[in-house]
């Protein structure tokens, strides 16, 4: 399961690392494990960690954190269950006409929650959603998103430098950053690194 946060602080799930980057069609952080998302969380101010926190269903709002480490434990904690399908109560015998008005309920449930932007992704759907992002993978990723943008940023013969990435997205430093190093580089790209003498940090696509 892939995490993406955006600007306005709303997190969602998907089945693969494709599919996050494919959807993106505003800046965002992705994560995959709590370690990743404590990373991230060491460079948001104090008070973005609250607003995350407090904005998650369910939770009792909090004023502060010790630390982000902590901020990030308790966040990785709450989002487990974006996605993840409802369990079964254990079934006991009944007539058969209970157990059809039952399964009738539990369908009605499920589809009171689709508009929630936390369903987007579950893991019941996860085998098709996978097939499908490998297909848009190999005839490249979905015209006008980010990934398209940045990737043929990327495969012009100098790269980008992380000024021109920065103005071209519209992102600060550190979200250009953890683009490449982390939906870039889960969506199957090598992403080349370097800084040329008296420049900047640039990067690009081998050929």
């Amino acid at each position: 399961m892939t995490f993406t946060i955006d600007t306005e602080n709303n997190i969602t799930a998907f089945a693969t690392p494709e599919e996050a980057a494919a959807a993106a069609t505003t800046p965002f952080d992705s994560f995959s494990s709590q370690k990743e998302l404590a990373e991230l969380a060491k460079a948001w101010p104090a008070e973005r960690l609250v607003a995350i926190f407090n904005s998650l269903t369910g939770v009792a709002p909090v004023e502060s954190f010790k630390s982000a480490q902590a901020a990030a434990s308790r966040i990785w904690k709450q989002i487990q269950s974006l996605g993840a399908p409802e369990q079964p109560e254990p079934e006991v015998a009944k007539p058969k006409a209970q157990r059809k008005a039952k399964g009738r309920a539990q369908a009605a449930k499920g589809a009171s929650g689709k508009g929630k932007t936390t369903k987007k992704a579950t893991p019941a759907k996860a085998t098709p959603k996978a097939k499908k992002a490998a297909k848009a993978k190999e005839g490249g990723p979905r015209e006008g998103s980010k990934m398209a943008q940045a990737i043929a940023l990327m495969q012009r013969k100098g790269g980008v430098t992380i000024s021109e990435l920065m103005k071209t997205m519209g992102w600060q430093k550190h979200t250009c950053r953890g683009f490449v190093a982390g939906a870039m580089k889960k969506a199957g790209y090598a992403v080349e690194s370097f800084k040329p003498e008296g420049g900047e940090r640039s990067y690009r696509l081998p050929k």
